[in-house]
C-alpha cells in the first residue's frame, strides 16, 4: 500500500513543482495529483504541456517523491453531449500526462447528475465505450467515486455500475468522508467491492442525518444540496476501527497498487500540522489492524 499526500491545501501556497518537495518534508513518499490550474483543472482541457509534465517528474525524482495517482475531474457523464465529447478529448489528454509520469492509477469522480440519472449512465457508458481501449492499452487503472451529487452517489449502486462495465482497468474509490451519503454500510461495500478497491481517500466528517436530519438546516427546506466536510481524522462521525479493520478485511493493506490519501480540506491554516497528523494516524491504524 501507498501512502499518499493529497496537497489540495497548498495549492494557493506553493507550486505544483514545489509539492514533492513538501510532501517530503512531511514525511509522505507519495503524492496524489488531483485537479490543479496548472495540469488538469476541474472540468476543462489539462494544461500541462510536456515541458510542464518532464519538470514534475524530475522534481519529483529529486525529493525522493513518487506520484502515486492522479485525478481528473471531467464531465464524461454530462447528458449534455457536446460536454461529454469535450471530456472524453480533455481525458485523452490526462490519461497522456499520467502515462508520461509514470503513473498508473488514476482516479475521478462519476459526475454526471442525479436528476437525470438514466441519461448520465448512458453517457458514462458511451465514454467508456471510447475510452476504455486507449485505459487498457496504456496499463492505466481507473478508480471511480459516487461522489455526492453524482449521478450515482450510492455505494453498492456505484459499484455495479463500475462492474457493468466490463472492464478490469476500473474500480472503486472509498472516501471516508462520503460515507454518509453513500447509503449502505462502509463494510458491505469493501467486501463487495473486493480485490477492487484501488484507493481510499482518509478524511473525516459529520453524519448530516444525526438529529432526525437537522443537524444541517438549508433554506428553503427541500434544497437539493449535498452537505459534507473533508476533516481531519477524529473531528467527524466516521467509525474509524470499522473502516482502518475493514481494509485489513479487504486485503487493501498487503496490495502494492493500493493507494491511501490524506484528504483534509478544511484547516488549510494548519495543513502542515494537519498532514503530519494525518500520515501518524493511518500508519498507527494500518499498523495495528493488519
Amino acid at each position: 500500500m501507498k501512502i499518499a499526500l493529497d496537497p489540495t491545501p497548498f495549492h494557493h501556497t506553493h507550486s505544483v513543482l514545489e509539492f514533492p518537495r513538501l510532501a517530503a518534508e512531511l514525511g509522505y513518499k507519495h503524492l496524489q495529483l488531483t485537479p490543479h490550474a496548472d495540469v488538469i483543472p476541474f472540468f476543462t482541457h489539462p494544461k500541462a504541456d510536456d515541458g510542464l509534465v518532464g519538470d514534475l517528474k524530475r522534481a519529483c525524482r529529486s525529493a525522493g517523491v513518487d506520484i502515486a495517482s492522479v485525478l481528473p475531474v471531467l464531465r464524461w457523464s454530462s447528458p449534455e453531449e457536446w460536454q461529454r465529447e469535450a471530456a472524453v478529448r480533455y481525458w485523452r489528454r490526462a490519461i497522456q500526462i499520467s502515462v508520461d509520469l509514470g503513473v498508473q492509477q488514476m482516479n475521478t469522480e462519476f459526475t454526471g447528475r442525479p436528476e437525470h440519472a438514466e441519461a448520465s449512465e448512458a453517457a458514462f457508458y458511451r465514454s467508456l465505450e471510447e475510452l476504455l481501449p486507449l485505459i487498457e492499452r496504456e496499463g492505466v487503472n481507473i478508480a471511480i467515486d459516487p461522489h455526492p451529487d453524482d449521478f450515482v452517489e450510492e455505494g453498492l449502486a456505484a459499484w455495479r455500475v463500475i462492474r457493468g462495465a466490463n472492464s478490469p482497468n476500473l474500480s472503486f474509490v472509498y472516501v471516508a468522508a462520503h460515507s454518509f451519503h453513500m447509503k449502505d454500510e462502509p463494510l458491505d461495500i469493501m467486501q463487495a467491492v473486493g480485490d477492487r478497491l484501488r484507493v481510499v481517500h482518509v478524511a473525516d466528517t459529520m453524519n448530516h442525518h444525526a438529529s432526525h436530519g437537522l443537524r444541517y438546516i438549508t433554506n428553503p427546506p427541500g434544497n437539493p444540496v449535498r452537505v459534507h466536510q473533508h476533516l481531519r481524522v477524529g473531528d467527524g462521525d466516521v467509525d474509524w476501527d470499522e473502516f482502518f479493520g475493514g481494509l485489513a478485511e479487504n486485503g487493501f493493506y498487503a496490495r502494492e497498487d493500493s493507494v491511501m490519501v490524506s484528504s483534509v480540506f478544511a484547516e488549510n491554516e494548519n495543513a502542515h500540522e494537519v498532514s503530519r497528523y494525518q500520515l501518524r494516524t493511518m500508519q498507527e491504524y494500518a499498523a495495528s489492524t493488519e
